[in-house]
């Protein structure tokens, strides 16, 4: 091989590596049951530079999370935002939940919400649709693991299939 066709080579394969490179668009919940506090117990992982086009192309702000300059409307959009994309049902009916608030690992946001007042004992189902980001991008995948009594169970959900059902009797 000659040299000039070499280095164009050597030049030119990390530009092609870059032109096939893919993001990964996925969020993490685990739903758990809390003996102490009676509650389901919510934990969504969700990519903060994700999350950051969301509040921008739906609520035009700029969120600037997990900086110094972060928006003083953050949470409330996240809550909005969470409250129309993240359902969950409890025996085939929709319930509220309170949005705990969120903290930063690395580039993960990770929010924290809590269905009161539940008895496993009377709860037959717990249901969860999650279209967390699958408004903004049509990849985006969203995982979730229930783990509640005995009974543990995960699902991987997209646009087309967004709920996950864990039954408990």
């Amino acid at each position: 091989m000659q040299p000039i066709k070499k280095t164009l080579l050597i030049l030119l394969l990390p530009l092609l590596a870059f032109t096939v490179a893919h993001k990964f668009y996925l969020s993490v919940t685990s739903v758990e049951y809390s003996d102490r506090y009676r509650a389901i117990q919510l934990t969504t992982r969700i990519f903060i530079d994700d999350f950051e086009k969301v509040l921008l192309e739906r609520y035009g702000i700029e969120g600037n999370l997990a900086s110094k300059e972060e928006s003083a409307m953050a949470d409330t959009y996240i809550e909005k935002y969470l409250k129309e994309k993240f359902i969950v049902e409890i025996n085939g009916k929709q319930v509220d939940y309170d949005f705990l608030g969120k903290v930063y690992d690395n580039d993960i946001m990770i929010c924290y919400v809590e269905v009161p007042e539940i008895s496993l004992e009377t709860t037959s189902t717990i249901s969860l649709r999650n279209e967390v980001l699958m408004d903004i991008f049509e990849e985006q995948k969203n995982v979730v693991h229930f783990r509640l009594g005995n009974q543990k169970k995960s699902f991987v959900l997209i646009r087309g299939n967004n709920k996950g059902m864990l039954k408990l009797k």
